[in-house]
């Protein structure tokens, strides 16, 4: 119910944004009178202020076109070379790089967002190395008949992945991903996998989040799991491959996001709408770039959102040593050669 209703409510505002962005083009047209007074200017850049905000935006693209290797300039190629229903794996190189350059996987975060908000990783990655990177999908085009996807999902994707990429590979898990990374990682280690990690680095991850918690860190401490499952799980609608998968959907994640910064968020709406009023183009665009990005979200499938809530910020299961991986417990103590 309360999905459908987001959607008849997008609906809504998508067509509220058209009107907005063909009246913001109406009062810019030179040919209108109106566009020379003060009033002009001042009422095209709020609508198209407005008509930016509510426009519906999907998933973003890479787009990474050519990069500077060495002081040469290189076209990047770009290539699915492992389909998974629940995410690919992405392989960007550019024919400056020898066959033996380093290799790297990149494990983008599945919290809501797409692999794209690392872009500007891959782009500067590639320049020496062939560059891997998780493509999660977006739960509500995953069909029932795909089955769930859990934690114990996410880390056998990590190993098949690291499995494609061949051994001797350099693993980066960025936030979110870094426990199941550092789990795959023992896993591997354990049975002596030729394609273990050579190096694993995790950036900002919530492997114990007892030290230093934060407010979200805080929340999923004072709120029962059941909470978490009554109040932000929804249903997917009958419109998406999706339909009648239960997932934590985007817009929610997108609203706890943006509540956590919205004074910011309303100043920067506030800052783009005088650059448009200043002619100030270029400056605007950069705000606007960063929201088309920003407010593009994915569902997460609803298995793989509990169990991280429950196990990795309220039971903290992986540095208690209780954290269990397809009915075994994951030993850390096991990563003996993984720099």
């Amino acid at each position: 119910m309360l999905y459908t209703a987001y959607e008849m409510q997008r609906s809504w505002l998508n067509m509220a944004s058209t009107w907005a962005s063909v009246g913001s083009q109406m009062l810019s047209n030179p040919a209108l009178p109106f566009g020379y007074t003060g009033a002009g200017p001042v009422m095209a850049s709020a609508l198209e202020v407005f008509a930016h905000a509510s426009a519906n935006y999907g998933k973003p693209a890479f787009d990474i076109e050519e990069v500077n290797a060495d002081g040469i300039t290189q076209p990047v190629t770009e290539a699915i070379v492992l389909h998974r229903p629940w995410g690919n794996l992405l392989h960007f190189s550019h024919p400056g790089l020898a066959a033996d350059a380093p290799r790297l996987l990149i494990v983008a975060p599945m919290s809501g967002h797409f692999a794209t908000l690392l872009r500007g990783t891959v782009e500067r990655m590639v320049e020496n190395a062939h560059v891997f990177i998780t493509d999660w999908a977006d739960a509500r085009m995953v069909p029932l008949s795909e089955g769930e996807f859990d934690l114990d999902d996410y880390i056998d994707y990590l190993i098949a992945f690291l499995e494609h990429v061949g051994p001797g590979a350099h693993m980066l898990a960025v936030c979110q991903p870094s426990v199941p990374a550092l789990a795959a990682t023992a896993i591997m280690a354990d049975t002596r996998h030729p394609c273990r990690p050579l190096t694993l680095t995790m950036m900002g991850g919530p492997i114990d989040t007892r030290e230093a918690p934060t407010s979200v860190n805080d929340l999923a401490m004072q709120r029962p799991l059941e909470w978490f499952r009554h109040t932000v799980i929804a249903t997917v609608p009958l419109q998406y491959p999706g339909a009648g998968r239960q997932v934590y959907p985007g817009f929610m994640q997108l609203a706890g996001f943006m509540s956590m910064n919205l004074g910011n968020h309303m100043l920067s709406h506030y800052h783009m709408f005088k650059h448009l009023v200043a002619g100030a183009d270029e400056d605007a665009d950069a705000t606007k770039d960063f929201y088309e990005e920003y407010r593009a979200v994915c569902d997460l499938n609803a298995a793989y959102y509990l169990q991280t809530v429950e196990h990795v910020f309220q039971k903290h299961s992986l540095p208690n040593g209780t954290f269990v991986h397809r009915g075994k417990v994951v030993d850390l103590g096991k990563i003996k050669d993984t720099a």
